[in-house]
């Protein structure tokens, strides 16, 4: 444990697999249970009441932040707490560029998450022309600004943030140790100048084509407490691989 932050390896799955595949990962988490890490699953939303397990915990890919109601193809925090998730993905990249969330947007949903008792994994990142640019602190500190203005300290002690930067997610790119850290280690100090408890208890995780060939190197900088695993979470020796690198 780094400063008693428990490592945090999330499995996205996106929009991608089926009943054999939630079969096969229920049955392979149980049987290789890693000890000191939490671990979490999220599937699509259809797929979630197939899964019955004690040693994983499961999350929503999104929720609206509208309250329940007339709103035809949304899914609420209240329906993914009822079907036993704990946690749920906001703000990711995909949802931000295809589906028009802002920043503001993205922290309402945050707001509506902690309201359901869920936990929300809050992602920022910056596309490849801002870091060419170099211009990637004020990118993500506008990212991280609307969350302040939203969330309250104790909100935020209750989330956990997922660095992904765009250019590295399903490219087969990956920012570098150095590069993880120096970022890490930036949302730390940014969280720091509102409260210095709460940045040292933040759980920052790193997403960006994690692998089980970089996972432990990730993961053994100072301010990377875990990973955001897109497509080596459908792959279950992968998935157990880089949840043992997180230990």
């Amino acid at each position: 444990m780094k400063n008693n932050r428990t490592p945090f390896v999330a499995g996205n799955w996106k929009m991608n697999g089926d009943r054999s595949l939630v079969s096969t990962f229920s049955a392979s988490l149980d049987s290789h249970a890693v000890s000191n890490v939490d671990i979490v699953l999220c599937p699509p939303a259809v797929y979630l009441p197939l899964f019955s397990s004690a040693n994983f915990s499961l999350g929503g890919q999104d929720l609206s932040a509208q309250e329940p109601g007339a709103h035809t193809g949304d899914v609420s925090g209240e329906m993914l707490k009822d079907v036993g998730c704990s946690y749920v993905i906001v703000g990711h990249s995909e949802r931000r560029e295809y589906h028009g969330e802002s920043n503001s947007d993205v922290a309402k949903k945050a707001s509506k998450a902690l309201a359901c008792g869920l936990t929300p994994i809050i992602c920022i990142g910056e596309p490849l022309a801002v870091r060419e640019a170099g211009e990637v602190e004020a990118f993500l500190s506008e990212q991280l600004k609307a969350l302040v203005e939203h969330l309250s300290v104790d909100d935020l002690s209750k989330s956990v943030i997922a660095y992904e930067p765009i250019w590295a997610i399903g490219t087969g790119k990956t920012a570098s140790p150095e590069q993880a850290q120096y970022v890490h280690k930036f949302i730390r100090e940014f969280f720091a100048n509102e409260d210095k408890t709460l940045a040292e208890g933040l759980r920052i995780l790193y997403g960006g084509s994690v692998k089980p060939d970089n996972a432990k190197t990730l993961f053994a900088q100072a301010d990377v407490d875990g990973g955001l695993i897109g497509g080596a979470s459908l792959k279950v020796e992968d998935f157990i691989s880089i949840c043992q690198a997180a230990n």
